[in-house]
């Protein structure tokens, strides 16, 4: 394949009937027709996953709401140019039609993300005005370097930001609190 050629494929604009077609292994998102692809995640990024997860986990037991860890499709622009799959760390969905054999189709409740040198840019930038845009109610960004977590309710505007020893509402789960030594148990202080 000639250099023109395979930059021609690059800035190909993708849809999910593409993305669906590529191998299972390969780890990226659809932003907009266009691919990003994802490192694995490092050892911290995982433990503060499962310790999220456990304790939403937990508290959704016999509820209508479920929650989802990472690698997990979200189609957010599912009823237009189908363009954009995401795979958040942490997805909560309260609604069980969104839910089908390859995700979620439209918009979690609530979508969390840990940050990485690699990703810090995109999760605050890039994915903060797309989960906004889609209806997301509510996003976490949990920084592992700062041990921090900024709760951004999209459709009011509210942001709130929490540290250690801190305990976090979750808005859209009524009774829910989370503390974030929870979060950061059995992390590193220094990564």
């Amino acid at each position: 394949m000639s250099a023109l050629a395979r930059r021609v494929e690059l800035m190909k604009h993708y849809t999910y009937a593409d993305y669906i077609t590529w191998e299972d292994d390969v780890r990226c998102e659809l932003i907009n027709g266009e691919v990003r692809m994802m490192a694995a995640p490092s050892p911290t990024h995982q433990q503060i996953l499962g310790n999220l997860y456990a304790d939403l986990h937990n508290f959704l037991k016999g509820k209508t709401c479920r929650v989802f860890p990472a690698a997990f499709d979200v189609r957010l622009n599912v009823n237009t140019f189908d363009d954009i799959v995401v795979q958040p760390d942490i997805a909560v969905v309260c609604d069980p039609s969104k839910i089908d054999n390859r995700g979620c189709k439209g918009a979690p409740d609530l979508i969390a993300e840990i940050l990485s040198p690699s990703t810090w840019r995109h999760d605050r930038i890039t994915k903060m005005k797309l989960y906004k845009d889609a209806g997301i109610r509510e996003y976490w960004i949990i920084d592992p370097v700062y041990r921090t977590v900024d709760v951004f309710l999209l459709e009011t505007g509210e942001r709130y930001t929490w540290y250690d020893g801190d305990t976090i509402p979750v808005h859209i789960l009524e009774g829910l609190e989370i503390p974030m030594d929870n979060i950061f148990d059995k992390v590193p202080e220094e990564i």
